[in-house]
């Protein structure tokens, strides 16, 4: 899109979702369509969770993708990792009233340097947050060290349409209507101006596919969703 490369200095970062967090879900919803919650389902099946399994959520924010792991899966554990206090405080009454306490813990914590052990995680998942990482190879290479050999990891991420006329409108949508509106509801002057900055400097599926690749993964697959506004990036631990 023709953007300058965006500030990710990680207290930046973490401020910025810290001002938004009380309407963060709203305009996820709002944003998406509803279709936000569709993507994180696809990203848990992607999986394939089987008994006791422990999934580390990376940048788990406000928990929604935590959430989904955990709900209806008996046996399963997961662990919520994030450097946004407020979002983190949130994600804590989330999983509460999901009755979830127990299952599903939550750790602040920076993605390039995870706090847990070596190979003490059977799945990964990151929903819409390896972007804001300043060194993305860095996070995934930390998700590899964490994860048991033959783990899957599940990344969802904003791409953009291939079809021309979709591409042309949503490109309209996500530069002009989307920071309005952002602007609008979370009261913050810059954080969805800096949204579509940061998918615009987003490297490309292959290439980022690649990066997951070399980092210690594979069976490595792009799956576009909802014409390629999301892809759902699969891998397996090596």
């Amino acid at each position: 899109m023709g953007e300058l490369t965006p500030d990710k200095t990680p207290s930046r970062i973490a401020g910025m979702f810290d001002a938004i967090a009380p309407r963060y879900d709203l305009l996820n919803h709002l944003l998406s369509a509803g279709l936000d919650r569709r993507w994180r389902v696809k990203a848990v099946a992607a999986l394939d969770l089987r008994g006791r399994a422990c999934v580390l959520d990376l940048c788990t924010g406000t928990g929604d993708l935590a959430v989904t792991a955990a709900r209806g899966r008996p046996g399963v554990s997961v662990i919520g990792v994030d450097f946004a206090g407020r979002m983190l405080a949130l994600a804590h009454r989330k999983v509460a009233a999901a009755r979830l306490n127990g299952v599903v813990r939550l750790v602040r914590g920076d993605a390039t340097r995870i706090p847990l052990a070596d190979a003490s995680c059977d799945a990964a998942t990151v929903g819409f947050g390896i972007r804001n990482v300043a060194d993305p190879a860095a996070a995934l290479a930390e998700i590899a060290r964490v994860l048991r050999p033959g783990a899957r990891l599940a990344v969802l991420e904003f791409g953009q349409p291939r079809i021309p006329g979709i591409r042309t409108l949503y490109a309209w949508y996500f530069k002009y209507l989307l920071p309005l509106v952002g602007r609008l509801v979370s009261r913050h002057g810059s954080a969805y101006s800096y949204l579509p900055a940061s998918v615009g400097t987003f490297p490309p599926p292959a290439e980022f596919a690649h990066m997951v690749a070399a980092t210690g993964f594979s069976q490595v697959r792009a799956v576009p969703l909802t014409f390629g506004i999301v892809y759902l990036y699969t891998a397996e631990r090596l």
